[in-house]
């Protein structure tokens, strides 16, 4: 079945399963797989992520899983077109928080939080089952300890902080 057949649906299902233990074997998280464009232009954008936990992903680990992708896709044919670019990256500071997985990447980040009780903006200190504990730096009276549900947000984001000394764990 060619590539260039079916839904883009179908396409970026078989791409997930191609590439998931492709990049698990680089020491990364498979984020998301996208196909846009025509067929004699398709765009493979291809997210990836450490794992778990904070820090960065390093230029030489993601040029190296750049490269795993590459291979793969390149020795199965029929399943993209013959001209495609290819695109690894990992998410941006505007990716949604919407996974325990996510908050754990945010430790140590200020973060916006809406739930149905309202916007905090507090730092992520961990992740304990299913809720969020966070550290609200800027609370009347001091700094105070907070955990909210990740059931009860509907929206996360992280903060970008101009100001604020750079964290060692960062990329490198």
């Amino acid at each position: 079945m060619s590539g260039t057949h079916g839904s883009s649906q179908d396409l970026e299902a078989r791409l997930h399963a191609l590439l998931g233990p492709v990049v698990r074997n680089a020491g990364l998280f498979l984020e998301d797989v996208a196909v846009t464009g025509s067929a004699r232009r398709q765009v493979v954008r291809v997210t990836v992520d450490l794992a778990d936990g904070p820090g960065g992903v390093s230029s030489d680990v993601l040029a190296d899983a750049s490269r795993a992708v590459s291979t793969a896709l390149d020795g199965v044919e029929n399943l993209l077109a013959d001209a495609y670019l290819l695109e690894v990256s990992t998410p941006g500071i505007d990716r949604p928080l919407t996974q325990a997985r996510h908050f754990r990447r945010a430790e140590g980040r200020l973060v916006t939080l809406h739930t149905a009780d309202g916007e905090v903006t507090a730092r992520v200190t961990g992740v304990e089952g299913e809720a969020v504990q966070l550290l609200d730096e800027r609370a009347p009276g001091g700094p105070r300890s907070l955990t909210v549900p990740l059931g009860s947000i509907t929206r996360g984001q992280v903060e970008v902080e101009l100001n604020r000394v750079a964290d060692t764990t960062d990329e490198r």
